[in-house]
């Protein structure tokens, strides 16, 4: 049972953490909901999850990553080279994750509640109903100002607490200064690469030394594994799906998720 619930949760991470409706939520709720056990599924667990995502997300996009390896040697000021930039720009936007991750530190398990949730999910819906419906939609990543780029950066940082949901924030936020859709998830999961290391090295620092048992091991596997190919499933039909369509109905879920969790929470 312990495996079959890891895979679920699997599930839930590789589906989530592209879509702009938060898998850190959805993993906190599904353990509330459920009542699975927590020694299981905490936080290490999650970091495995993450994990399969990060590998989701290199393989998908190796071919832009590779390309701003190789322009490595174009990126010296004055910029021309449009991967050049584009990778200066996750630099810039991968700089707020540090001030905004220690001030948040402190804040972790208190953030990481039902309560906190149903605000976040309900707050950051409303604003991507707002900006898909008033965002231009005609610039490319490689557009940006460094300015703007920071500016994505803090929003991607604010997914730190539950519910924000990076991929949620930074599309969001990109649509708001007329980013092209599908430009602006590109630049998202493009940025979410060094904040997902970063993540992981974080919390797998904490796990080094700490024994696990046979089947503590195997959860994790089942988890890393199942989270890694629906995540890249998720990326391949995200992208494919906002060439013709909005985020509404992702912000339409978020904000009905948080009315259930509400409900929930009194009940």
């Amino acid at each position: 049972m312990l495996l079959l619930h890891a895979a679920l949760l699997g599930m839930v991470q590789g589906l989530t953490e592209f879509l702009p409706v938060s898998s850190s939520a959805h993993l906190i709720l599904a353990r509330a909901f459920f009542g699975w056990d927590a020694e299981q599924f905490g936080r290490p667990f999650d970091v495995a999850c993450h994990v399969g995502t990060l590998a989701a997300i290199l393989v998908y996009f190796r071919r832009d990553l590779i390309a701003m390896a190789m322009a490595l040697p174009r990126a010296i000021p004055p910029v021309t080279d449009r991967t050049a930039r584009l990778l200066w720009l996750i630099v810039v936007g991968t700089i707020p994750l540090v001030p905004i991750g220690l001030a948040l530190a402190d804040l972790e398990e208190t953030l990481r509640t039902p309560k906190v949730i149903v605000v976040t999910l309900a707050v950051v819906g409303v604003a991507m109903l707002v900006a898909d419906r008033l965002g231009r939609r005609q610039r490319k990543a490689e557009d940006l100002t460094w300015g703007e780029a920071f500016s994505l950066g803090v929003a991607q940082s604010l997914a730190l607490i539950p519910g924000v949901s990076r991929s949620g924030a930074t599309i969001t936020t990109g649509l708001a200064f007329g980013l092209e859709r599908g430009s602006a998830a590109r630049f998202s999961f493009l940025l979410g690469v060094p904040a997902m290391f970063a993540a992981a090295a974080h919390e797998g620092h904490r796990m080094i030394g700490v024994p696990m048992d046979a089947v503590t091991k195997q959860v994790f596997l089942v988890g890393m594994l199942t989270s890694a190919v629906v995540g890249y499933a998720t990326v391949t039909y995200f992208l494919r799906y906002l060439v013709g369509h909005g985020l509404a109905v992702f912000a339409w879920y978020r904000i009905a998720l948080a009315a259930v969790t509400l409900v929930w929470l009194f009940l």
